[in-house]
């Protein structure tokens, strides 16, 4: 009764936090601002994300996960704990219980590692669920029915695509394609077209306003500011969505043949059913333009992107925390 419960979605490029009855109460980029001098957390979120690219030599501004898994542990667990603090609030008698989604191929030792940081962060139990299951269920996918359904959830470091029947995985496949190398895929292409370097977040900016996974009939574009490679002074030029299609054709076919490769592994029977009702789409990178067609296209699949796909993974650990019975076999490792 008096017990919070707290569902993270640990993403690579962003933190979710939902806590039930209340929804989605924190939605921010997963990046921390350290101290080089004494190892101090300066800033956490969106306020972190703001330095990036921007800090003197004296302070670093980092992501701790990297492909979905934790690369810093110290840095996660401080992330982790401002996170739920924010979520809940104010002075607590109890200490919450968590649970947090994890890529579907993360090793043991990497579970280990985000139960030990959530329960450092100030967790008194922590449960640990795979992303597609999750995502499947904040996607409104009846996983628990004896059925196939595909779901693939792009996010930004990792692309996940599983085949689900009776609450479990029956074929999955990953790989480490996401937003984040959409963004350097971006930047080095106009590096190398145009000459002009430009950082990252100028590269989202431009993934997110004229990205498109195929060429379009009629091309959007915008300006970009960069600093010019040969005379190293300020820049502008403009750039079209052709030049971000032609940036992503190797990821894009990376990821198309990590789909089908999952669909090679499906029996046949399951086969079937996702032919039948199509493949689902999750993930913040499921928002690129024209991305469910070109999926449709190369396996011959219908394709439907899930509905604020990029809330699907959180409102998903959020319904199975709500309802640990139903879920128990989903559910990996609790301490």
């Amino acid at each position: 009764m008096w017990i919070k419960k707290v569902a993270i979605d640990l993403g690579t490029t962003n933190i979710l936090v939902f806590v039930p009855k209340k929804g989605i109460v924190v939605n921010e980029p997963s990046v921390v601002a350290i101290s080089k001098e004494d190892g101090k957390v300066l800033a956490v979120g969106a306020e972190a994300k703001d330095m990036i690219g921007r800090t003197p030599d004296s302070i670093v501004a980092e992501r701790p996960l990297k492909d979905g898994v934790i690369a810093n542990y110290r840095t996660t667990e401080a992330m982790l704990r401002y996170f739920i603090n924010k979520a809940l609030g104010g002075v607590r008698l109890f200490r919450p219980e968590v649970m947090i989604a994890v890529p579907a191929g993360i090793t043991s030792t990497e579970r280990r590692a985000v139960i030990d940081a959530a329960m450092a962060a100030g967790a008194r139990a922590a449960y640990i669920i795979k992303e597609p299951i999750v995502a499947a269920i904040g996607a409104d996918i009846p996983i628990g029915s004896a059925s196939g359904h595909m779901i693939i959830d792009i996010g930004g470091g990792t692309a996940e695509s599983a085949v689900l029947s009776l609450g479990g995985i029956v074929s999955w496949g990953s790989v480490r394609i996401g937003g984040n190398k959409f963004d350097a895929s971006i930047a080095e292409h106009i590096r190398r077209k145009y000459g002009l370097a430009i950082g990252e977040r100028s590269a989202e900016e431009i993934k997110i306003q004229i990205g498109s996974a195929m060429f379009m009939d009629k091309p959007l574009s915008m300006e970009v500011k960069g600093r010019d490679m040969v005379s190293g002074l300020p820049k502008t030029i403009t750039v079209t969505s052709d030049d971000t299609t032609e940036a992503l054709q190797h990821d894009l076919e990376g990821l198309v043949e990590a789909i089908k490769e999952v669909l090679h592994k499906t029996p046949p029977e399951l086969s079937a059913d996702v032919m039948d009702k199509g493949i689902v789409m999750s993930g913040g990178s499921a928002l690129l333009r024209n991305i469910g067609e070109l999926i449709a296209e190369a396996t011959g699949v219908a394709c439907y992107i899930a509905d604020e796909p990029l809330l699907c993974v959180a409102k998903g650990t959020g319904i199975a925390l709500e309802n640990l019975e139903s879920y128990k076999r989903s559910i990996l490792a609790t301490k």
